[in-house]
């Protein structure tokens, strides 16, 4: 199975558009599919998550942890990943996400120094640890913080 392939299961899918309460000949008249009498088949039945009175499932549970606002979501890359690249390349941002390294980048890029780099590169992007740092200077390159 691909992720090209995933459908929703037969009969998951309902076309809304659909009249309902048309007649006994349109085959979902009379009722209109909501039975026999009952909250539910008034208007202003309930909302979703009601459960007639009782203290309701979410707010039964406990709330957990904690969702900061400020938060940001850097984009990681290892100096190993930027062997990529030829000898003497400008590696920017732009040039990440051509390259395929990169989605989209978030709030910024950061370059960490998991592996060895084997190229001279002029790199541009938001941050860098310190052993990347010395390690794209080390072989001649630039690593400049935009």
């Amino acid at each position: 199975m691909n992720l090209s392939e995933l459908r929703p299961a037969d009969g998951a899918k309902q076309n809304d558009n659909f009249r309902r309460g048309r007649g006994h000949g349109s085959g979902n008249g009379k009722t209109a599919g909501k039975g026999h009498k009952g909250q539910k088949a008034r208007s202003g039945a309930p909302r979703p998550g009601f459960e007639g009175g009782q203290m309701p499932l979410y707010r039964r549970l406990p709330k957990r942890g904690f969702k900061n606002i400020n938060t940001k979501e850097i984009i990681a890359l290892n100096v190993s990943d930027l062997n990529r690249y030829e000898d003497g390349a400008e590696v920017t941002i732009e040039s990440l996400m051509d390259i395929g390294l990169i989605s989209h980048p978030k709030d910024g890029v950061k370059i960490l120094g998991n592996g060895e780099l084997t190229k001279r590169l002029d790199v541009k992007v938001n941050a860098y640890s310190e052993s990347a740092k010395t390690k794209i200077e080390a072989l001649g390159g630039k690593a400049e913080v935009i």
